[in-house]
């Protein structure tokens, strides 16, 4: 039902009922019809099956089946390590999910607990809960609207619904119908929803919908059921783990299979190929992962940035697009004037210079004129602390004024005010009256530029007064509309003076024979660091969207100042996105950065359209209107400091400065993170490659089996895991913000990554048996010793190597990763000591080397390490050449 579409008699029909209100019998009656007026949450999972859900990941299964198989030869070190890891990130993943239960309670902690109704002609209190369609509510400044209510009075009633629609301005209500069928919420201006705030004045009207019916309740709806999409690196990971574990398998069968065709034991083989399955699965991957991720996130909440999501860390690093909410997060959210028309020109309130004699009243002169009515006219107040109150346009005149140094307490002493016409919708204008310092009295009528302009006779000039003139007025008007064109909203100010207070104090005898005395230009601001944030944001290929319930013009000037459209770009409505289908506005989508007078459905269209053409869309903003999408979108950012409850529990990640411009420090955090974990990737699968390759070659040479489960597994157990895990510190690389984002769609073995670990792999293995040939063949009975060490420590070797994909180790500094390099230097020791330490030497087969043979199986170790840096070194060059 278009409620704003019907006139009040219309609405009492409808709803069957007076303005007496209903009946105590009615509205049980239609309490039991309609519900309670609360917002119902749907049937969600139990803790238990939540907590269960997390163990359905194809890696983590294969973890599991790794950690029994584990137990079976036992190996119960790795078995309770591969537990550990698993029941850490089921919890982790049960927190999160858990979460999303808060989303819906602050929603509904936002309904009025009370309301003032008129039920068997009577006013009464009653629990919010309680209403039905059909009962009077009374409405005054301060109460929160406890349900859809179409107005059937106003007294100069103001609504603040930035929450709701993002419209940064409380709007004034009237109760005639509107005729435009199709208006959006911002513009039926004779409705108040609910959740949203009384400014200023008092109302009534009739309850239309109650509970999950109000435009909250479809807010609701859409929150349940908008569906949390897989970060990227949950994706990349998903994949990545069936494909390993099916090549393991098959890799492990063929090595059984070999072996057994050797003739080796059928016991040995089974143990070696199940040892080396655990082995080639990179248990430590899902804790790096949590690590990286966590370290992270504690890095960005000293950079304001609050995760409430760990994978939104890694998330941003793959962001195409951000759709930016406007009010509050890339503007300040309060209404300043920008600009004033005076003296016949238009001046930027920044550049425009007052004189002391521009203080002193001068009925003849616009400026002082025009200064004194903006301190005058308007009605905000100073609280205790000393900070202005009121409606946002009235503290915006009144702190303008002050800046030019008119302090509105000592102006009002000087000029008390001694009448007033309020505003009237229908005039569009208000009047305030002063008495000056010799007794006469002066007015002032500020409101919308027709208005004053057609009530005008005159303008102060320098010759005295100038008569209102067909091009005086045109010019006035070309003014005003450039001012409209630049997105601000313009208030026009007109003087009458008086030798006594007139008797008949009505609009018809005292708005007219005005003096023009000029415009203000007045818009909520762009923040000054949100201009840089964006330049960021295109530098490093993310695509910045503006999506707001605010009006075309004053979208596009903001934009345009933030240097998210250019003077080409254009601007679609809500309105004009409707009369698209999905498919058509898909086409047009990517070409599209600013969206105005939006709906919460159409910002989930929006991030939708974005998703389906393979984008990554992070969707910030503060409002209830923006939790749906904020769920909906890759990653949701909340303003920690003007964002609803509603909006952070829905979100990813929360600013905690309400800054546009930390993002481009997340973005760059989880960069780096993505970085470091896929340097993890190449690390311990190269090492797992390298460890395969030397059990599959030997075989095929006439060698024997080079390495023994417990070889494998302990090489499995240092390797992979400080030394990789101290790749999650690992800084961010030089120009890391100048690289476009990741493809949605990359695979994780991206830019030569599946190349890098087939050679090196393969080259590792290869030192491996080629030691083992050599040795074999020399008659050295500590074959097997060199064999086990010389793999597990061309890993360190490794690891120091790809700290960077082009920069050099010995550029780096090997002391700018202190716990990488303290983790390889206690890998180094506890490989010795499996050597030289007594007692551990039958445990691990092993035997102590002599030091030509320490020697050569240091150098031997070496042979990866020069083999990446030479890589790196043909990268550089190949990358200068390019350049």
């Amino acid at each position: 039902m278009n409620w704003h579409n019907k006139t009040v008699s219309d609405i009492y029909v409808l709803l069957k009922t007076t303005e007496q209100g209903l009946s105590s019998a009615e509205a049980q009656k239609r309490l039991h019809e309609y519900g309670p007026n609360e917002l119902k949450e749907t049937a969600g999972k139990t803790v238990l099956m939540m907590f269960l859900d997390q163990f359905k990941d194809f890696m983590i299964v294969v973890l599991m089946i790794a950690a029994v198989v584990s137990g079976l030869i036992g190996e119960l070190v790795d078995t309770i390590a591969i537990v550990v890891i698993v029941v850490l990130n089921a919890i982790i993943g049960f927190v999160q999910e858990y979460r999303a239960e808060k989303a819906m309670k602050a929603l509904k902690a936002m309904a009025a607990p009370a309301a003032l109704v008129v039920r068997d002609a009577e006013k009464i209190n009653i629990p919010a809960a309680e209403l039905v369609p059909g009962d009077v509510v009374m409405l005054e400044a301060g109460k929160i609207v406890p349900a859809d209510i179409r107005l059937t009075e106003s007294a100069r009633i103001k609504i603040e619904e930035a929450a709701l629609t993002g419209e940064s301005v409380p709007v004034e209500k009237t109760v005639e119908a509107l005729r435009d069928e199709s208006a959006s919420i911002g513009d039926r201006i004779n409705m108040a929803y609910k959740g949203t705030v009384v400014s200023y004045g008092r109302g009534a009207g009739m309850v239309v919908s109650t509970g999950m019916k109000t435009e909250l309740g479809r807010i609701a709806t859409l929150l349940q059921e908008a569906e949390e999409v897989k970060t990227p690196l949950q994706k990349r990971l998903a994949k990545f783990g069936q494909r390993l574990g099916i090549a393991v398998l098959v890799i492990c069968a063929v090595i059984f299979i070999t072996g057994l065709m050797r003739g080796e034991e059928p016991l040995l083989m089974f143990l070696t190929a199940i040892s080396l399955a655990v082995a080639a699965i990179p248990e430590a991957l899902p804790a790096v992962v949590t690590i990286s991720l966590a370290l992270g996130a504690k890095k960005m909440v000293r950079q304001n940035a609050l995760v409430r999501k760990l994978p939104a860390v890694e998330t941003l690093g793959s962001v195409t697009y951000i759709c930016s909410d406007k009010t509050g997060t890339l503007t300040l959210n309060r209404m300043t004037v920008e600009e004033l028309f005076v003296n016949g020109e238009t001046v930027e309130c920044r550049n425009f210079l007052v004189s002391d004699e521009g203080l002193e009243f001068d009925a003849s002169s616009q400026v002082s004129s025009l200064l004194h009515a903006l301190a005058l006219s308007n009605d905000a107040l100073l609280d205790r602390d000393g900070n202005a109150v009121g409606d946002p346009t009235e503290i915006a005149l009144f702190e303008i004024a002050a800046a030019y140094g008119l302090k509105k307490g000592e102006i009002r002493k000087k000029f008390p005010r001694v009448a007033e016409i309020p505003f009237d919708s229908e005039r569009k204008c208000m009047t305030t009256f002063h008495k000056t310092p010799e007794g006469r009295i002066i007015s002032f009528t500020k409101g919308a530029v027709e208005s004053i302009l057609d009530s005008s006779v005159n303008s102060p000039a320098s010759g005295g007064l100038e008569e209102m003139s067909e091009s005086l007025s045109a010019k006035i008007e070309e003014a005003a509309e450039k001012m409209a064109d630049d997105g601000l909203r313009t208030l026009a100010f007109g003087l009458r003076q008086w030798e006594v207070l007139p008797d008949d104090i009505t609009p018809e005898t005292v708005e007219r024979d005005l003096t023009f005395i000029g415009l203000a230009g007045l818009m909520d601001p762009p923040r000054p660091e949100a201009a840089e944030a964006v330049g960021t944001c295109r530098t490093a290929g993310i695509k910045p969207v503006m999506i707001t319930g605010d009006h075309r013009l004053t979208a596009r000037n903001i934009a345009r100042r933030l240097g998210i459209i250019d003077e080409e770009d254009g601007v679609i409505t809500g309105t004009e996105l409707d009369s698209l289908s999905m498919e058509e506005f898909e086409e047009k989508v990517e070409e599209i950065r600013v969206y105005a007078r939006v709906a919460p459905e159409q910002k989930i269209k929006i991030v939708k359209a974005l998703q389906d053409r393979g984008e990554f869309v992070a969707m910030t903003g503060d409002g209830v209107n923006d939790a749906p999408a904020l769920k909906k979108a890759d990653i949701g950012v909340a303003m920690g400091i003007t964002g609803t409850d509603v909006s952070k529990e829905s979100a990813h990640m929360i600013l905690l400065d309400d800054n546009f411009a930390t993002i481009v420090k997340a973005v760059k955090e989880g960069r780096r993170i993505f970085d470091n974990i896929r340097k993890f990737i190449k690390y311990t699968m190269t090492s797992n490659s390298g460890e395969i390759w030397t059990i599959f070659i030997p075989p095929f040479l006439g060698l024997p089996i080079p390495l023994l489960p417990i070889h494998i597994l302990w090489i499995n157990l240092v390797t992979d895991g400080l030394p990789g895990l101290a790749l999650a510190v690992e800084p961010a690389e030089k120009g890391i913000m100048k690289k476009p984002p990741r493809h949605p769609q990359e695979s994780i073995f991206a830019h030569g990554l599946g190349y890098h670990l087939f050679w090196v792999g393969l080259l590792m293995g290869s030192v491996s048996v080629f030691t083992q040939a050599w040795f074999i063949k020399s008659a050295d009975t500590h074959w097997q010793t060199m064999v086990f060490t010389v793999l597990s420590l061309s890993q360190m070797g490794h690891v120091l190597a790809i700290r960077s994909d082009t920069t050099s180790l010995f550029r780096l500094g090997i002391l700018s990763n202190k716990p990488l390099l303290g983790a390889v230097l206690l890998t180094f020791l506890l490989q010795m000591s499996t050597i030289y330490v007594p007692f551990l030497n039958p445990i691990f087969r092993t035997a102590p080397l002599t030091a030509g043979e320490l020697l050569i199986t240091l150098a031997l170790s070496s042979v990866v390490f020069i083999a990446v840096e030479i890589e790196k070194w043909w990268q550089r060059r190949r990358d200068k050449n390019n350049d």
